[in-house]
């Protein structure tokens, strides 16, 4: 195959990866806790046209470039006050709730903090997110809930000596996202996740999206003009082709 087809091909793959994250990142703008993925580009190999690749020459040709990551920004975002007592809004970078799935077991960090009182199997009241995941308290259990016979599902008050657990770890960054507002620690990943003591955290209040809808259009406009260039670079090594294969 020539080069050029391959850098364009390569070249367009890329701009429709960085195009769907922006895209992603626009849709969940109003969406509570959420934070911002941003795409991170790594050049292919360079190579020498004539010598070897160490070699310093003027005919150096490059391979393009690809998406090699979109790393989660998890800086803090603007409040928004609720004024509902299970809304929870962390104030401070790098800091998660800690939530258990009922059923398997897992634990997943999470910056959403729009809580209910959900009831388990047993009878018993504990606070939960909108995915139903148990919220843990600062011994790592899950929080429980006082109710009244009379009050809503999603109304309550913590039991006595219970306290939302706020935690934290060394490299947010290398978190798995799996869905839902919620990160996962990686397999094998020495990210150890420890409680934060004196958290600064607001009730009555949630944590908007950190999505820049200024920069998000820009990166919109970015992608689609490299786009257009790259699908440009095909038709003219295309047409290219056309003329030598007429040629002989």
């Amino acid at each position: 195959m020539d080069m050029s087809f391959w850098t364009a091909a390569v070249g367009t793959d890329a701009a429709q990866n960085k195009l769907n994250i922006v895209s992603n990142n626009l849709a969940n703008i109003n969406n509570s806790g959420y934070k911002t993925k941003n795409p991170v580009f790594s050049e292919l190999i360079n190579y020498n046209l004539n010598g070897p690749r160490e070699e310093k020459t003027d005919l150096q040709a490059g391979a393009g470039a690809i998406v090699s990551e979109a790393p989660t920004n998890f800086s803090t975002a603007a409040l928004t006050n609720t004024e509902r007592d299970m809304d929870y809004a962390l104030t401070a970078d790098n800091e998660f709730f800690l939530v258990q799935n009922q059923e398997t077991g897992e634990r997943m960090l999470t910056r959403t903090g729009h809580f209910h009182a959900g009831q388990r199997p047993d009878g018993s009241y504990v606070l939960m997110t909108d995915s139903d995941k148990m919220v843990l308290n600062t011994q790592g259990q899950p929080v429980v809930m006082n109710m009244d016979e009379q009050t809503a599902d999603e109304e309550g008050v913590l039991a006595d000596g219970q306290e939302i657990g706020v935690y934290t770890l060394p490299y947010p960054s290398r978190l798995l996202n799996v869905g839902d507002n919620e990160y996962q620690v990686r397999e094998g990943d020495n990210n150890p996740i420890t409680l934060v003591q004196d958290p600064q955290m607001i009730q009555g209040a949630l944590e908007q999206s950190n999505v820049d809808m200024a920069r998000e259009m820009v990166s919109t406009i970015e992608a689609q003009r490299a786009f257009s260039y790259t699908l440009r670079m095909v038709t003219t090594s295309d047409e290219i082709a056309q003329t030598i294969n007429s040629l002989r």
